[in-house]
């Protein structure tokens, strides 16, 4: 368990855990080192090496000469020490034992450190753990020379419960959409079933009730059609990686082909499309994504569009991105709902007895492309008018 590196993960800088050892400790460990050594370089010099050393040191570092002695009138030999050829030792000696002493200190340090390194990172892996499997509160688990660190499992902690959360609620919310798909296929495949099972029966029926049945029976397969097709929307959501396949982009034409291409679901209710944008406008992206980006932001607004009113579409062209806006006439989303409109499995509407809205991921999907695309999509809603905006990087 690299604890360093999940705190620099979670964006704070590396903690420096404290020492809790007294340096007293340490002084007195040190000093007793160095007079056992010294004790070994005294037993080494004095009886090991004695006859050598006072040999070197009588060649070295004594002088003999030749002198008259009063007291017997006779010459004699005198021997003395070589003052200044022993201050010289001295003064290499205290040099030579003050590296010896660095150096000891500094391998014992060394030797300290990495010793108390490994015992801190288990105890901090210890307590890391304990806190992040338990309900305890950091104060409880962490000593106050932990505070930092204490502060920064806190912010993954938070993080972390606040993502299983989200994953949580888009699980309950897909369940539950299953489950809503799941029985409101029986409905439609029920009434196609009864309406066609009495039209054969019933052979000798009048053309125009026969036209009736079978037109409802048409509408309740389009019905299934669109509930199945919801089914395979969230699998391939689930399965797919997005990876765009990039190109320059006639932006004003693809608008104007969608605005034809929607005529048939604008027609039923009498609403329309109003397009004003430049029409030198170019983009650099997928256009087979862009394309299902817009495509959903304009079945959203005609699902929630009321009856004879325009959609508008318009661009704006700014020094860093382009914007295009996507404005219907219809019921103001609460502010709550404008939040989580972009989340997976989100439908606006939570009643399954109306034909608006679908597997709740038109949306969502739109927000992944354009953020593949570097860009940002929003929405506002209020006084009846809801826009979408997408800015795309120029």
């Amino acid at each position: 368990m690299r604890i360093r590196n999940i705190l620099r993960q979670s964006g704070g800088a590396d903690i420096k855990l404290k020492d809790r050892i007294p340096k007293p400790f340490i002084i007195l460990a040190l000093t007793a080192a160095g007079m056992v050594l010294g004790l070994l370089v005294f037993f080494l010099v004095d009886t090991v090496l004695n006859g050598v050393f006072l040999d070197w040191l009588s060649r070295n570092y004594m002088i003999t000469y030749e002198e008259y002695s009063e007291i017997n009138g006779e010459r004699v030999f005198v021997t003395r020490p070589d003052w200044s050829a022993i201050k010289t030792l001295v003064l290499k000696l205290m040099l030579m034992l003050a590296a010896v002493v660095a150096v000891i200190v500094t391998i014992s340090a060394e030797i300290y450190a990495r010793i108390r390194e490994k015992e801190t990172m288990k105890d901090a892996g210890r307590m890391f753990q304990e806190y992040m499997n338990g309900d305890k509160e950091a104060s409880e688990v962490f000593p106050e020379e932990y505070a930092e660190a204490a502060a920064r499992m806190t912010e993954i902690k938070a993080a972390m419960r606040r993502n299983e959360q989200i994953i949580r609620d888009e699980a309950v919310r897909k369940n539950d959409l299953i489950t809503y798909l799941a029985h409101d296929l029986k409905t439609p495949l029920t009434s196609v079933i009864g309406y066609l099972s009495i039209l054969d029966e019933a052979s000798d029926m009048p053309q125009k009730q026969k036209e009736k049945y079978v037109g409802i029976a048409l509408d309740k397969a389009v019905r299934l059609e669109k509930l199945i097709n919801e089914f395979f929307e969230i699998t391939r959501y689930n399965l797919q990686q997005m990876e765009l396949e990039e190109e320059s982009i006639d932006l004003y034409y693809m608008l104007l082909q969608m605005t034809d291409e929607f005529y048939p679901l604008l027609q039923p209710r009498g609403n329309s499309i109003s397009l004003c944008a430049d029409e030198d406008l170019t983009v650099y992206g997928d256009s087979m994504k862009l394309a299902r980006v817009f495509n959903n932001i304009l079945k959203n607004a005609i699902a929630y569009s009321y009856p004879d009113t325009a959609i508008e579409i318009r661009t704006e062209k700014l020094p860093d991105e382009i914007r295009i806006y996507f404005q219907n006439k219809g019921r103001t989303i609460p502010a709550k709902k404008l939040d989580t409109i972009f989340e997976k499995f989100f439908r606006l509407d939570e009643a399954r007895g109306t034909n608006t809205g679908g597997a709740g991921l038109g949306l969502a999907i739109a927000k992944e492309i354009v953020h593949l695309h570097g860009g940002r999509i929003w929405a506002k809603s209020e006084k009846e008018l809801t826009t979408f905006c997408v800015a795309l990087p120029v």
